[in-house]
């Protein structure tokens, strides 16, 4: 009676392993931070470059349209950098925008003049601040020498953004985040 309990128990805990490997393999399954990184860093760059399309198009002034070129530019080679990274992590790079950058160049896509200006920058301001605490972490974080050393690259484009769209908001009048630390590189 015992042996036969054993049997069910170790069939059961076969059983659960079994399924815990599966999980593990599907899409869905919970992610290595350096995996999570690279799938919102492949997001943020894809969106850049359609917004900095869009803003090159549809700027007002010639600041801002050189501003989303660069953007375009900057983010098309940060993107091609870390594309290896992404794809050995099992992701695939990005083929359309995700709901919320979707929602902000719709948004951008209905305005003009001024209002489209004021709108892309304000945007631009939080998302690389947003973006520079992200690659910052993450070169802390990583275990992976490789990864770490394009993370550090990239944080460097993506500081000279920030530095960038902090100073077209300060012209246009625009609120910017303090930063703190900037002497140090700390945000």
């Amino acid at each position: 009676m015992i042996s036969r309990n054993v049997r069910f128990i170790t069939l059961g805990v076969a059983a659960s392993l079994g399924s815990a490997m599966l999980l593990a393999q599907t899409p869905d399954a919970p992610k290595s931070p350096d995996k999570m990184f690279l799938h919102k860093a492949s997001q943020g760059g894809y969106a850049e470059v359609q917004l900095g399309q869009l803003a090159a198009q549809k700027g007002n002034s010639d600041e801002v349209k050189k501003f989303g070129q660069k953007m375009v530019d900057d983010h098309s080679a940060l993107n091609d950098q870390m594309k290896p990274f992404v794809e050995s992590a099992g992701l695939k790079p990005p083929m359309k925008l995700d709901k919320k950058d979707q929602a902000e160049y719709d948004k951008l896509n209905g305005l003009s003049g001024d209002a489209f200006d004021k709108e892309y920058i304000t945007f631009m301001v939080k998302d690389h601040h947003g973006d520079l605490r992200e690659f910052r972490k993450e070169e802390a974080t990583t275990t992976d020498a490789s990864l770490k050393d394009a993370v550090a690259k990239g944080e460097s484009v993506i500081k000279e953004h920030t530095e960038m769209a902090d100073k077209l908001a300060k012209q246009m009048g625009i609120p910017v985040p303090a930063r703190k630390g900037a002497e140090s590189g700390a945000e």
